[in-house]
């Protein structure tokens, strides 16, 4: 049985989880799951009024393999050792991290990497540059987006060699009655129907073999009906593994499975009587500069052409290039975005840590720990969050004994209530999904998402 120095005992060990993506239902299921300390209750907490994190805001909506791992994610929040509470905003007032370790035993703090990388170049602050981030969220429903007019854009620049570098590209050249049956927003849906776009370049400053993104998500760019795929010979030439075997043996397979797929877009011309639209595959290409016109918005990108540098990285080579544009799109990266009250290592864009520990002042903060991005940085797949999780779970079990000497005050859901906060509890995220499926038969569509903050909240019973 845990004990209190305060003399009162308790069975439970009270952890809050910030975050309800893929890390943070990772972390509260090890919590609730593991054996070595019975009666674990989990608060998991979002600043959002739904949950699931990127899976619901940043994977694409035509990807419904991926989405429906919301089934797995639900599976977990409707334990009833769990409890959602969206709508609660961490890291200010009146819910700082100090009052969360007295509400809490352990807080794990799962708030991801929000920020975009920006290009750092002249011109980027020009109208119709957006980080691929923002473009997400708005296709996705987020309602802290902004709004996209695609009206006037006949060819984009998406700069970037990743998977959302792709998820870009292929929403903006996908035909809308094949988006129709996602929960793509209505305005956004709309917006893409009404989009002008004809040609796409998806730009990389290395070599193929050296791209992110996965075989699978390129090669679905060649099934779009309507849009054709092509990449350079000469681009793909210059990667020493692309017509050398024995470096192509080398590689990694999914770099060898990427380099399979773009040999057979080399060279390729639209069929014969389409006009399709086309996705252009570009490699070697720095960029240098957005180019504006008098109207203050993009019309183009300047790149310098790069070279292999024979030591895994490219040099410039003094040649330019530009591509005419009216969207460009970046996406080279994300960062952690600091949480008021936690330390932070700009240098890194996470929390410091010691296998999930906060380290505060060189030592372990016995009760704040962190998981996923935040802890790590942007790197891995959906499941690469799920060991994350566990080592941090790890650590808290470890701690448990010292956690729980602590009396808290009693439910923190009345402590929320009385800060003047109005957590959105399961029933009312069920209320949320009623009111998106209801729209979407008014539509004559499937469920599609409320992107606003006003629509959410009177979903939720909140208005």
């Amino acid at each position: 049985m845990l004990g209190s120095t305060c003399g009162r005992s308790t069975a439970v060990l009270r952890v809050a989880v910030v975050g309800s993506g893929p890390s943070g239902v990772y972390a509260a299921q090890t919590l609730v799951e593991q054996r070595e300390v019975p009666g674990v209750r989990v608060d998991v907490l979002d600043r959002l009024p739904a949950p699931y994190g990127l899976v619901r805001y940043g994977v694409a909506p035509d990807h419904e393999k991926i989405k429906s791992l919301t089934g797995n994610l639900r599976g977990v929040l409707e334990d009833e050792r769990i409890r959602f509470l969206g709508n609660v905003e961490v890291g200010g007032e009146p819910l700082t991290t100090a009052r969360m370790l007295e509400l809490y035993h352990a807080v794990v703090y799962c708030v991801g990497a929000a920020r975009d990388r920006p290009l750092g170049i002249p011109g980027e602050e020009l109208a119709g540059v957006h980080s691929a981030t923002a473009f997400v969220s708005w296709y996705s429903g987020h309602p802290d987006a902004g709004s996209f007019d695609l009206g006037g854009v006949r060819s984009a620049v998406v700069v970037g060699a990743g998977n959302v570098a792709v998820d870009v590209t292929r929403i903006l050249a996908r035909g809308v009655p094949e988006l129709e049956p996602t929960d793509m927003p209505q305005p956004a849906l709309g917006a893409l129907a009404r989009s002008g776009v004809r040609s796409v370049a998806m730009v990389a400053r290395r070599g193929p073999s050296q791209a992110k993104f996965t075989t699978k998500e390129l090669r679905e760019l060649g099934t779009l009906p309507g849009v054709y795929v092509r990449t350079d010979p000469a681009e793909l030439a210059l990667d020493p593994a692309y017509a050398d075997p024995a470096a192509a043996r080398a590689l990694p397979a999914v770099a060898r499975r990427n380099l399979e797929a773009l040999r057979g877009w080399a060279g390729a011309e639209p069929p014969d009587g389409e006009a399709g639209r086309k996705i252009a595959l570009r490699f070697y290409l720095r960029p240098v500069e957005v180019l504006g016109g008098p109207d203050g918005r993009v019309r183009g990108m300047r790149f310098e052409r790069t070279a292999p540098d024979g030591r895994g990285g490219v040099s410039g080579t003094g040649a330019y290039e530009d591509v005419a544009a009216e969207l460009v799109l970046r996406s080279v990266g994300y960062r952690g975005v600091p949480l008021p009250g936690l330390p932070f290592d700009p240098a890194t864009g996470t929390v410091p840590h010691a296998a999930g520990r906060v380290v505060r002042a060189g030592r372990a903060s016995v009760g704040e720990y962190v998981a996923g991005w935040i802890k790590r940085g942007p790197t891995g797949v959906i499941g690469t969050n799920r060991p994350c999780a566990k080592e941090t779970v790890s650590s808290l079990l470890q701690d448990a004994a010292v956690l729980a000497r602590r009396d808290l005050p009693g439910d923190p859901l009345d402590a929320l209530g009385s800060a003047g906060l109005r957590p959105v509890e399961w029933p009312g995220w069920l209320s949320i999904e009623a009111a998106e499926a209801e729209l979407g038969r008014s539509l004559g569509r499937r469920s599609v998402k409320i992107p606003d903050w006003p629509g959410l909240r009177t979903a939720a019973g909140l208005a």
